[in-house]
Formats: C-alpha cells, structure tokens, sequence
C-alpha cells in the first residue's frame, strides 16, 4: 500500500486539486511510512528536497482523522525568519483539509496571541524561546494547550544539535512531554548532517518509539563549480559584478564586513544589490526576500543589469528566496555542510545545474574551497558534535524553572534535568555541587523548600520581565568603550565584544589603535588604552574559528599531490602550484613536514585549530621555555636553543600516555586559558564550570593524543 493511500482522504483529495501533484517524493513515501507507523525520524533531502512536505502531510493527516483538543503538532524553526518563511506554505496545507496554523514569536502582536489563546489552532509554529515564554507565561494554561500534543517538527535540526540552543530546545521539548497524554513524536528535517543516527538518538529523548533515518538514495545531478583568485576584494567584487550580470544571484560573504564592501563594489558596477546579515534591520531583510521570492523575474531588473542579496550565513538556512541562477562565495566557508547548504540554493529548475563560484582573496582560501569541493564530491559531510555536559544551558534552564510556578525543588529539577540528553553526562553530585554554588552566590535562593530566583540572577535578567533569560543566545547590544580616564569614545556590538580578552586583543575605534584593559559586562563597558605604535589586532587575541580536521588533512592532501583541478581558473591553478613547491620539500626524505627558519621551528600538521591548540599546551609542557603559537595547520614554536631534533623529541614524548593522563597538567591548562565569553551565563558559574566549557570550546585532548600516537607511524 502507498503511503498516499493511508493518508486522510479528505487530504489526499485536497494534495490532487489543489497542489496538482499526482504522486509523491521518495523521501516523503519513506518517510511518510515512519511517521504513520508512529516512529521519530530524522529526515534528510536536499534543499527543496520535499523535506517539508515529507514530515506535514503525516502530522497533518492524523490531525484530519482526529482532531486534537488544543494544540495537536509542533513546528520548530530555529529562526524568526524561517518560520515567517513557511507560514504562507504550511497555512496552505493546513487550510485546505479544514485546520489552522498559528505564527508565534517575538513579533507576533499581543492581540493575536490571545486570540489563539482563547481558541488554538492545530498546528502552532514556533522558535525555541519563543516555546518557552508560554511555559512561564500566567496567562498560558500549558496543560490545557499542550495536553493533547503528539508530534513535534524541527526544521534545520544540524542548526541546533550541539549547540547551546539545541540543549535549551531538548529541556523545553521534556517539559511539554511531561504535559502531553501521548510518547510526544519527534521528527528533524536537515539538508546535510554526517552522523544522522547520533542525531536521532540526540533527538529522541526520553521518548519510547522506535526511531529512523530516513535517507532515500539522491539522484545524480549536475554542478558548476568555479574557484578563481583575485588578490583583492575590490576586484573579487567586480568580477562578481560582471558575473551577475542578468541574472539572480546569492553572494554569500564570511563576515558583516566584507559584505557591506562587495554589495558597495558591485552596487557601483551597476547590480541591483540587497544586502542581509544580523546587523541589517528587519525591514531590509524581508524586502530582500520578498523582492527575490515575489517580484523578480529571471530578467531581474528592467535594464537587465541583474540582482544580488550579498549575505553572510543569515541566508544559509532554508528560508526561500525563490528560484536563483547564481551562488556566489566570497573566500571560503569553514564546513562542507555550509558550502552544500548554499549550493542548494540553485538548481531547482528543470535544465538547471547547482553551482558555486568562489571568489579567493588568498592562496590559502583557494586551497581550502578545493578541499571543500573534493570532500563533497566523495559523500563526506561534517558530521554534528553533540555534548552531554552543557553547563550553561543546565543553569539557564534552573533559572527559568525557578522563575516559573512559583518555583521548584531541586529533585523536581533533578528529575527533569537528567532526563535531558545535553546534560546526561553530568553526575547528580555535580549538580548538587552546582546549586550549593548557586545558592551561595545569590544566582538562586531556597524559600519553603524551592528554589526561586536568587538577587544576583534577579539583577542580571529582570529587566523587562525577565524577557532577555528566555534565550540562551545574547540580544544584540552595544557596549560603550571608555578610555581609562573614564572618556568615551564609541560604542561596540556585543558579537564582537564577545570576541575580546582582558589585556590581550587590540581593535581599531575612530581611527586609532586600541588594547583592551578590562571588560565589564554588567554595565556593558569596555576600557581602553591606546596602542603602541604598530600594534595590530592579533588572531590570538580573538576566539578562534576552528577548521576541523577532515578538512585541513583534505587540504594536506592536495598540496602532496599532483591533480589538476578543471574547475580552478588560470589564477587559482597558480596559486595552488606555488604553494605545492613550497610544502612538499618539507614531507619528503622524513622531514614530517616540519622546518626550521628564522629562529624558530614550524610544524605544517594539517591537523585543525582544535587539536593544534591542545598541542601547544602540551608541546609548552615537555618543550621547557618554548613559546608556541598556531593556527588551523600550522604550529610554531620558538626558544633557546630549539633545535628540529628537539622539537621531534617533544612530539615523541607527546606519544606517551604519561603527558594525556596528567590531570594536573590539564587542570593547570585549563586554569590558564582565556576568559573568552563563550555564554551569557557565564557571570553565573563556578569557576571549575567556566574553566571546563571554555577548555571544551578550545581544546580536545582525545583528539589530540590519539594524533600524537599515530604521528610515528604516519610521518
């Protein structure tokens, strides 16, 4: 039996006459078969794969044949702009079987949520904060609209698994378990994720169904990737311009920056330019969308110059912009999983081919879109970290629970908490210890047996009713920076604050060169000083961006080899010869890719900023007084009398288990690292919490021992 045939025959009536199909996808036969039998799924397709589709025309077929009393499915969307995205679609297919579907999140008006309140629609789309704002709400009744809840939809789930985000989704996603009659069903929609399973597992929670991958073979289509090198931005721009010309296109830039200087370089080539990151108000952004998905045909403009939204990452997610001719990249993003992202965006027509064109300011850049396209080219995606000790999460869902009802006891919260998967590897002991902290710190207090919000925490979110606890990411504002004399000079974003360390990093502010002095984050203030002549702001300053292994070891490859590659241009194909003849000299006749010059000796690993920055730490350990620095494949290190026997000597001590097992050593490491600012809870944990969620963020000794094991037999 197909699965069309089970589903309502009010909606497959409605599938025929309205949406003009005469079959289905198979990816939504598939998965349509796991969800009607009643497991959780993650389903995986390409962007406009039929993903959407694939999950709501089950969970809205039961709803046809029985109506729920209140809210009967959740979709989950881990941004606003999503949600507004597929609320004409989804109201569409709810529409014609006779349901409803219902936008909730911070811009949806007050008069709106009552009325929904007060009679609820069967489908309900959400965010994950925004999900939690009616679970503390007075005015909600959570069981009344919750108690008949039976599956629940997250979009784009490799957005939030391992992240903090997810973490805080998976404890509210318990907490309405807990209010519904029914083994709540979940289902995750993703484009490319490389470890579906641990995501499903990740997913499930405490829920009893059977789970499956849903993962039907993809049809082979074709691609035009381009990789050209200009040396400039300003030419990059211009080229991409030219490229433009005519047609559609989404130029996907790597930071806010870069991408106000391409859409400047190419508004001034004569493209009709949008352009859409966090910064850029919400009106801009949805005329960009809406202008792209609506009001553009392939011509683009009248005079047929052609148009272009210049984006960072704010585009990646599945939002649609309609139908695009081009993908352009500014350098190179960090992950396959991005570039394929992106890529999808074209293609969808019939005759028309997914392509990227990458634009490379650097040698480096062309090096590392190559490695991102031969990775895709062999299957191989990222596949998603996910974590059991999430520390910060543990604490903002304490604070809200206490917020919530008047508070809750600590075995109350335990009994949740546990249940969690972000926070399944922490041991009861260690919570305990962890409100024992709290308590005395003012971040909770006890009344009548209950935890309830303590001063500390009272002073740091109450503002607003407490509206800013509600996301476990940080709002965007601004912090005013002083000189230490207390004068004011600017303001600062707190994206780029968040990125700053106490007497370390240095920025540029009305022109001059400044170092940071201290940063007070409770009355959001930065003091300066100004810098020595000469200072710039240094990548160890910062909090790095980590390539991951994979990647960098890809990019080793194709620097050892001699392959040509068709899609590179003329410039890049140069660059990449120039730097093949300077890296493989230093991997042939033993050499491990290491080399002495200038007074110090440098270690071309290849092996990822995480692991590179765990072996400085273990490389200052056995080195003596070497002072090492790195980067995502590069470690350096410099001292008296360093000498390369040397440094081969302290890499097979790094192969003993003797420097990994030293917990002291490690502890001490960890005690040292940066206050980097990784969550806006940290003002809220123990020190020995802070350490392990920054040591976590910028280190992996496992990782890094096992490549220090394998360094003999593999150099």
């Amino acid at each position: 039996m197909s699965v069309f045939s089970r589903l309502a025959p009010r909606l497959q009536e409605a599938i025929v006459a309205r949406l003009g199909w005469s079959s289905l996808r198979p990816v939504q036969e598939q998965a349509g078969e796991a969800l009607l039998d009643g497991a959780n799924a993650v389903i995986l397709a390409p962007t406009a794969g039929g993903k959407t589709e694939a999950s709501m025309f089950p969970t809205i077929s039961e709803m046809v044949e029985s109506a729920p009393d209140g809210v009967g499915a959740l979709y989950i969307a881990p941004i606003k702009a999503l949600l507004n995205n597929q609320a004409e679609r989804l109201g569409l297919y709810t529409e014609m079987v006779g349901l409803r579907r219902f936008v909730w999140h911070g811009d949806t008006d007050d008069a709106s949520r009552r009325k929904f309140l007060k009679e609820p629609a069967e489908l309900l789309m959400t965010t994950p904060e925004s999900l939690e704002v009616m679970l503390v709400s007075q005015r909600v009744d959570e069981a009344k609209l919750f108690g008949d809840l039976r599956i629940v939809v997250i979009d784009e789930v490799h957005a939030l698994a391992g992240s903090d985000r997810g973490a805080h989704l998976m404890s509210v996603l318990e907490r309405i378990a807990r209010l519904s009659r029914h083994d709540l069903q979940r289902v995750g929609l993703s484009a490319t994720v490389g470890n579906p399973d641990a995501i499903l597992h990740w997913l499930q929670g405490s829920s009893k169904r059977s789970g499956q991958v849903v993962d039907p073979p993809k049809p082979a289509s074709r691609r035009q990737l381009l990789v050209v090198h200009r040396p400039e931005l300003r030419l990059l721009a211009h080229d991409a311009a030219r490229m433009a010309l005519g047609q559609k296109s989404l130029f996907f830039c790597q930071s806010r920056s870069t991408t106000e200087k391409v859409a400047e370089t190419m508004r001034r080539a004569g493209t009709t330019v949008f352009v859409h990151h966090s910064a850029v108000s919400k009106e801009e952004r949805l005329l960009a969308e809406e202008t792209f998905h609506r009001g553009m045909n392939n011509a683009c403009t009248a005079d047929g110059s052609g148009a272009c939204i210049v984006c960072t990452s704010t585009l990646e997610l599945g939002i649609d912009v309609g139908d695009l001719d081009r993908v352009l990249q500014a350098n190179a993003p960090d992950t396959v999983s991005s570039f394929l992202q992106r890529m999808g965006r074209t293609g969808r027509r019939d005759g028309q081919a997914a392509n990227t064109t990458f634009f490379c300011e650097s040698s480096e850049s062309v090096l590392q879109a190559t490695a991102l396209i031969e990775l895709a080219k062999q299957g191989w995606v990222e596949a998603v970290p996910v974590q059991d000790r999430c520390w910060p999460v543990l604490i903002h869902q304490l604070l809200t629970m206490a917020l919530a009802g008047g508070g809750i006891s600590q075995e109350e919260a335990w009994a949740h908490l546990s249940k969690v998967p972000d926070f399944a590897g922490i041991s009861r002991a260690e919570f305990d210890r962890l409100i024992r902290w709290l308590l005395a710190d003012g971040g909770l207090r006890e009344a009548s047996g209950q935890l309830v919000i303590g001063p500390k925490a009272e002073k740091r979110f109450g503002r607003k009713n407490f509206m800013e606890l509600f996301a476990v990411f940080t709002s965007p504002v601004s912090y005013t920076v002083f000189t230490a004399a207390g004068q004011p000079l600017g303001s600062l974003q707190q994206e780029f604050v968040d990125r700053l360390v106490d007497g370390v990093s240095s920025f540029l502010l009305g022109g001059r060169g400044w170092v940071v002095q201290r940063i007070q984050h409770d009355d959001r203030r930065v003091f300066v000083d100004p810098a020595p002549r000469g200072k710039q702001p240094t990548w160890g300053g910062y909090i790095p961006q980590f390539l991951g292994l994979e990647v960098c070891q890809k990019m080793r490859d194709l620097l050892l080899c001699s392959t040509a590659f068709p899609y590179l241009d003329e410039q890049a194909a140069a660059v990449l010869e120039e730097k093949r003849e300077a890296i493989q000299p230093l991997f042939q006749s033993g050499r491990a890719g290491i080399e002495a010059r200038d007074g110090e000796v440098r270690w071309w690993t290849f092996a990822g900023g995480k692991i590179n920055a765990t072996l400085r730490y273990g490389l200052e350990a056995v080195g003596g007084d070497w002072k090492i620095t790195t980067d995502n494949i590069l470690v350096k290190a410099k001292g008296e009398g360093i000498t390369t026997e040397r440094f081969h000597e302290a890499i097979e001590h790094l192969a003993t288990p003797e420097v990994w097992d030293d917990a002291k050593l490690w502890k001490d490491v960890a005690e040292s690292l940066p206050n980097y600012r990784l969550s806006k809870f940290q003002d809220l944990m123990p020190d020995w919490a802070e350490q392990e969620v920054v040591a976590d963020y910028l280190l992996s000794t496992k990782n890094a021992r096992d490549w220090c094991y394998l360094y003999p037999s593999t150099h």
